[in-house]
């Protein structure tokens, strides 16, 4: 009964976070122009970046059988990414979105890039959410199975923030 009902929470939370981002997404940013909010892209480049070395810090851990190492990364990257998308929402609230230069060479990989992000940053938030659950419920092959999923697309996730900001920063207007 458990299991049914942490699963309906994790279905629950899955899909109101995206929506719920969406959603604040459309709302008008209201800050003052004279308002300086170009702080938050390097700030989430950071803790992309900061969460990307947790994810393979902690899978440096586990290989090497470091089980209480292994969690505290884990738990570090999933506390950063948490971090990231609560900053990402305040900043895009309070400040409109920066678009990319319509001429820009690269304009069709950034593309690629920013919607392979997007999209899988909304679809690894289950799988990361099942495979902690499965990891602090002890049923290790389980979680096993899910982290061969979740590793590399939620490293993907988190580089792939850092790129878009390394395209992005030169158009910020730092």
């Amino acid at each position: 009964m458990r299991d049914k009902n942490v699963t309906i929470l994790i279905i629950i939370i899955s899909i109101a976070v995206p929506a719920l981002v969406a959603g604040l997404l459309t709302i008008q940013p209201s800050l003052a122009s004279n308002t300086s909010v170009t702080f938050f892209p390097r700030f989430h480049a950071i803790l992309n970046s900061l969460a990307t070395l947790c994810i393979i810090t902690g899978i440096y851990f586990i290989k090497n059988k470091k089980i209480k190492q292994h969690r505290f990364s884990m738990l570090a990257a999933f506390f950063l990414s948490a971090i990231f998308l609560i900053s990402y929402v305040v900043a895009k609230t309070l400040h409109p979105a920066t678009p990319y230069p319509a001429d820009a060479p690269l304009r069709n990989v950034y593309f690629f890039i920013l919607i392979s992000h997007i999209v899988l940053s909304a679809l690894i938030l289950p799988l990361i959410l099942f495979t902690f659950y499965k990891a602090i419920d002890n049923q290790i092959p389980q979680h096993r199975r899910l982290a061969k999923w979740t590793f590399p697309l939620w490293l993907y996730v988190t580089i792939s923030g850092v790129v878009v900001y390394l395209f992005m920063a030169p158009h910020y207007g730092v």
